[in-house]
């Protein structure tokens, strides 16, 4: 058991429950648990290259600085997909000497939570299928449902499948579909449920699909609610582990923001809140996509908002986004450093939008050069903006501790309520072209005609006025993978919209973002091994 961490808080053992050599879950507690004056730090970042810039590995530094110069700090963050672990960017857990541990174990199966996601949401897609095989009451249209299947890997084969083949024994023959499970709607809703009670009430109101008469079917109305709750009465509780420093890390839920909302859940959130003074917590890929719906979608709901935002730039994504080849990032180029700021600039802009202050984290790489830091920093400190070279990954909280002091000065400094990007009253197309317009940068949006049909669906069935979560490719500011730096006079083009009502947000898809990612040509899984009980190459 994680006692360490528990101890560090002062996590009564009844609150306690072990879960694998160095992990433990706790019982959840609510807002009005939270300690009076925590602050609550958001991480975020400038758009990223494929690799990442380090988000997670920043939160964890900058917690374990934070506890390095006297502060009761935690760090809360999402679980790792087995997805990005075997396919292209590696695990989920930081790295260098900004870690979490057990690394391996969090990294592959950690306490169960995805796969208990995966199975409930499995049953559900099974009973539906059950439905249509005994011509069930409920009546469900065979052609317009609308609830894939889930499995935790990147598996491009089965985007788009063909279910019940074999003759009448074996169902009823309709087009499918997997997403990967940390798109699974069951993802979002664990995430964003305050309790148990929350989280019957969320799955009940799941739209499945439509049934005869056009009206949409539920998972109520198929009676296997109360079973889904079963599969997941472990994932309720929050994950407790710590980084290689004992900074204590509450790990739980893990929707990606390309794609889902991209945060950890609400109730670790809010767990780790009651317990500690400061609470760094990361929003995935750039600030257009998780930050945003971390502010827009999960601060609305939950009824928190940060005190702050850390954007984390990196040299080597600036000089792509300043018109440098992937494979010559680590040339030393400060023409190339001062042209992609502009990227920069528009993340800070947005932060601005949405009345918080941020404070630049130059997460440095080995390859990084004192002059093309110099470019950043001269740059940073003409705005007014304030920033720290963050060297954590090979110093540890050491190396993190100009970021944590430039993070409590802000936070003292403090920041205005938050503004959201759009208001819940505004008709749906309103709501994503403010934050195309606002956040992306975009000159308007684009409904094909598919977007069109389902916002009439949307508000016929009252469901116009939830958030919006668009589905984005993370690369660009644009719906565009290849458009790098701040692109000006571009629109987005929406293709379909889908109700999570389960969750309570509308998923807007953009160009051509798909919910189960492919492997690449040769993924990290031809490199992993085991030796004894060893797990090596697995980054």
């Amino acid at each position: 058991m994680s006692t360490r961490a528990a101890e560090i808080l002062n996590i009564p053992s009844s609150e306690l429950t072990a879960f694998g050599p160095g992990m433990t879950k706790l019982n959840p507690r609510k807002s009005a648990d939270r300690k009076s004056g925590s602050r609550l730090i958001l991480v975020s970042a400038i758009t990223p290259t494929k690799a990442g810039e380090g988000k997670t590995t920043t939160s964890i530094g900058l917690s374990d600085a934070l506890r390095k110069i006297g502060k009761n700090a935690a760090v809360a963050l999402r679980e790792p997909s087995l997805g990005p672990c075997f396919g292209v960017k590696g695990g989920g857990t930081g790295g260098g000497k900004a870690q979490l541990v057990p690394s391996d174990r969090i990294n592959l199966h950690f306490t169960g939570d995805f796969h208990a996601i995966t199975a409930a949401h499995n049953l559900l897609s099974a009973v539906i299928d059950n439905h249509l095989h005994h011509q069930s009451e409920v009546g469900i249209d065979a052609r317009k449902v609308s609830w894939p299947r889930v499995m935790d890997v990147n598996d491009r084969a089965l985007r788009q499948v063909v279910t019940g083949l074999g003759g009448r024994p074996h169902g009823v023959p309709r087009d499918s579909s997997f997403d990967i499970t940390a798109a699974s709607e069951l993802m979002a809703i664990l995430c964003l449920a305050e309790d148990a009670v929350d989280l019957r009430t969320r799955i009940d109101r799941i739209i499945i699909g439509v049934n005869l008469q056009g009206e949409p079917v539920r998972v109520h109305e198929l009676g296997v609610a109360g079973a889904m709750m079963a599969l997941l009465r472990d994932t309720l509780m929050p994950n407790l582990v710590e980084t290689m420093e004992g900074t204590p890390a509450f790990v739980h839920g893990g929707p990606f923001a390309n794609i889902a909302h991209g945060c950890n859940s609400v109730m670790a959130t809010k767990t780790a809140l009651s317990y500690a003074d400061w609470v760094v917590t990361e929003a995935g890929f750039g600030f257009d996509l998780g930050a945003e719906k971390f502010l827009d979608i999960k601060c609305r709901s939950a009824g928190f908002e940060p005190d702050l935002v850390v954007l984390v730039a990196s040299i080597r994504a600036l000089k792509l986004h300043g018109g440098v080849a992937a494979n010559q990032l680590e040339v030393v180029n400060t023409e190339a450093v001062k042209a992609g700021l502009a990227n920069l600039d528009k993340h800070l802009e947005s932060v601005a939008l949405f009345g918080k202050k941020a404070v630049v984290a130059i997460n440095r790489f080995a390859a990084d050069d004192e002059t093309e830091i110099a470019v950043v920093s001269d740059h940073l400190a003409s705005m007014g903006v304030r920033f720290a070279l963050a060297e954590h990954f090979s110093k540890g909280a050491e190396g993190a501790v100009a970021l944590a002091e430039q993070v409590v000065a802000q936070a003292e400094e403090g920041s205005g309520p938050i503004k959201y990007s759009y208001e819940l009253s505004d008709s749906v197309y309103d709501k994503i072209r403010k934050v195309a317009q606002k956040v992306y940068g975009a000159r308007d949006v684009i409904l094909e005609k598919g977007a069109l049909r389902d916002i009439k669906e949307l508000e016929r069935f009252g469901l116009a006025e939830l958030p919006i979560c668009i589905a984005k490719t993370p690369a660009s500011l644009s719906d565009d993978a290849k458009v790098l730096g701040r692109p000006r006079d571009f629109d987005i083009t929406i293709r379909s919209i889908l109700p999570n009502a389960g969750a309570g947000f509308l998923v807007v898809l953009t160009g051509a973002v798909l919910r189960m990612p492919g492997l690449p040509k040769h993924p990290q899984a031809e490199q992993i091994e085991l030796e004894g009980d060893t797990i090596i190459n697995l980054r």
